[in-house]
C-alpha cells in the first residue's frame, strides 16, 4: 500500500513539471512565427511606399499563401460538421442551430445596413468630385460575371457530384455534402462510428497540415501588404481620406458598441477578452487582407473555447457565406458615396430599396473573389446603372478598405458563433471562462488538443442531442 501511495504521489509531483513542458515550448516556436508576420508587415509596408512598381510584382506571394489556406477549407469544414452532426442523435437539435444562426445573420446585416446609412447620410464624403472617362471605363470592368441572381445562387449550392464540393472551392457546396454525411451517419446509428472515427483522424491530418501551412504567413504577409501599398500610393488615401476614416470608424463602433453589447447581454463575456484570445486570427487577417485566412483557426478555436461541433461547424462556414457585416456597411457607405460624387444625391426613399437589394446580392456573390467591390459593381449595374459609372473611384483604395470588410466580417461570425452556442445551450461556459483566462492554452502547433485527442473517445449519440465537451 505505502508502494502505491508512493508511486501516486510520484506521479503527481511529476505531472505539474512534465506535463506542460511540452505545449509551452509549441507556444514559444509560434510566438515567434507572428512576430515574424508583423516584421514582414512593416517591411511590406515599406518597400510599397519606397518602390511600389516592385511592390506590385510581390502580391503573388500574398496570392499563394492565401490559396494554400483556402484549399484546406472544404476538408476542414466537412470533417468538422460530420463529426458534430453524427455524434448526437436528434437531427432536430442540428435544424434548430441552423435556423436560430440564419436569423441572426439577417438581424445583423440589417443592423450593419442601418448604422452604414446613417454614417454616409452624415458625412456625405463624395461632394465636390469629379468623375473623368477614365474612371467610369474603370468601375464597369468591376462588374463581375461570376454573381448569380439569388435562384441561380441557390442552385449553385448544389454541387456537380459529390466530389466536385471539395474540388470547386465552394463552401456552401462543402456544407450541404457534409450536412447530407452527417445526417447519414447519425441515422446509421452504432454502425457508423467506424466511419466517424476515421473521419476523425482525417481531421487531425489536414490540420497538422494547416499548421505547417502556417509558418509561410511571413512570405504572404509581406508580398500582400507590399502590393496593396503600392498599387493604392499615397494620393489615393489622401484623396479618399475621408471615406476610408468613416468606414473604420463605422465598423470600430458596429464591433465593439453592438456586437459588444450583444456578446455582454448574452453570453455575459467582455469583446475585448474574446479578440484577444483570437489576436493571431485578427494579424493574420490584416496581413492578407483576407477573412477566409483565417477561417480554420476559427474553428479550431471555436471547438477549444468549449462551443460544440455542430454550432461552430454550422455557424462558421454559414457566416462566412451570409453574415457579411462589414461588406453590409461597405456597400452602403460606398453607394452613398459615389451617388454623391456623381452629383445625383439619393433620397431615403431610393436609399433603401438599393441597400436591401444589395443585401440579396452580396449572398449571391458569396464565393467571388473580390467579393465587396465585385458584389457592389453587379448589384448597382442590375438595380441602378448610373451608378457604376463612380465605381472607379474606390478601386484604388478599396483593397485598403478591404481590411476592415475582413476584419469586421471575421469579428462577427466569432460573436455569432459565442451567441449561437449560447441560445441553443451548446456552450461549455466553465471551460469558456478557463480558456480566456488562459488557463487551458490553445495548442498552436496542430490547431487541436493533442493530449486529448490522442485519449478521448467519439461521444455516444445522446439523446438530448449535446455532445460531450473534452474535459482539460
Amino acid at each position: 500500500m505505502p508502494t502505491k501511495t508512493s508511486r501516486r504521489a510520484a506521479v503527481a509531483a511529476s505531472s505539474p513539471d512534465t506535463a506542460p513542458a511540452a505545449p509551452r515550448v509549441k507556444r514559444d516556436r509560434t510566438h515567434y512565427l507572428y512576430i515574424a508576420v508583423i516584421v514582414a508587415v512593416a517591411l511590406g509596408i515599406a518597400v510599397g511606399l519606397i518602390w511600389p512598381d516592385a511592390g506590385v510584382e510581390l502580391k503573388p506571394l500574398g496570392t499563394g499563401f492565401v490559396n494554400l489556406i483556402k484549399m484546406m477549407i472544404s476538408p476542414i469544414i466537412f470533417c468538422t460538421i460530420v463529426l458534430g452532426i453524427g455524434s448526437v442523435r436528434k437531427a432536430a437539435k442540428v435544424g434548430a442551430v441552423g435556423g436560430i444562426a440564419l436569423g441572426y445573420f439577417l438581424v445583423m446585416s440589417l443592423v450593419a445596413l442601418a448604422i452604414g446609412l446613417v454614417v454616409g447620410n452624415v458625412l456625405h464624403p463624395g461632394d465636390g468630385l469629379h468623375i473623368t472617362n477614365a474612371i467610369k471605363a474603370t468601375g464597369h470592368d468591376q462588374v463581375s460575371p461570376d454573381a448569380l441572381p439569388p435562384v441561380d445562387f441557390v442552385l449553385s449550392i448544389i454541387p456537380l457530384t459529390f466530389v466536385s464540393a471539395f474540388t470547386e472551392g465552394q463552401v456552401l457546396q462543402t456544407l450541404l455534402v457534409a450536412l447530407l454525411a452527417g445526417f447519414a451517419l447519425q441515422a446509421m446509428g452504432p454502425a457508423g462510428q467506424p466511419v466517424l472515427r476515421g473521419v476523425e483522424h482525417i481531421q487531425r491530418l489536414v490540420f497538422r497540415i494547416l499548421s505547417m501551412v502556417m509558418w509561410a504567413a511571413p512570405i504572404g504577409a509581406f508580398g500582400a501588404i507590399a502590393a496593396v501599398v503600392g498599387s493604392a500610393g499615397l494620393d489615393a488615401l489622401k484623396s479618399l481620406a475621408v471615406l476610408m476614416l468613416g468606414f473604420y470608424v463605422t465598423c470600430f463602433l458596429f464591433v465593439f458598441i453592438v456586437l459588444g453589447a450583444l456578446l455582454r447581454i448574452v453570453a455575459g463575456l467582455n469583446i475585448f477578452t474574446l479578440f484577444k484570445y483570437l489576436a493571431r486570427e485578427f494579424l493574420l487577417i490584416l496581413s492578407t487582407s483576407s477573412s477566409e485566412s483565417a477561417l480554420p483557426r476559427l474553428i479550431a478555436k471555436m471547438e477549444h473555447l468549449g462551443i460544440s461541433k455542430p454550432v461552430v461547424g454550422i455557424t462558421v462556414p454559414t457566416g462566412y457565406s451570409f453574415n457579411l457585416d462589414g461588406t453590409m456597411i461597405y456597400m452602403t457607405m460606398a453607394s452613398l458615396y459615389i451617388a454623391d460624387a456623381l452629383g445625383t444625391p439619393m433620397s431615403i426613399g431610393e436609399q433603401i430599396p438599393l441597400l436591401l437589394f444589395l443585401l440579396l446580392a452580396s449572398k449571391g456573390a458569396a464565393g467571388v473573389s473580390g467579393a465587396g467591390l465585385a458584389t457592389l459593381a453587379g448589384g448597382l449595374q442590375s438595380h441602378k446603372p448610373a451608378l457604376v459609372d463612380g465605381v472607379g473611384l474606390i478601386v484604388g483604395i478599396d483593397r485598403f478598405m478591404s481590411e476592415a470588410r475582413a476584419l469586421t466580417n471575421f469579428a462577427g461570425n466569432a460573436v455569432a458563433t459565442v451567441l449561437v452556442g449560447t441560445w441553443t445551450k451548446e456552450i461549455d461556459k466553465s471551460r469558456v471562462r478557463q480558456v480566456l483566462a488562459g488557463e487551458l492554452p490553445f495548442d498552436e502547433t496542430t490547431l487541436l488538443d493533442e493530449h486529448e485527442a490522442a485519449v478521448k473517445e467519439l461521444p455516444e449519440p445522446r439523446e438530448d442531442g449535446e455532445k460531450e465537451l473534452a474535459k482539460a
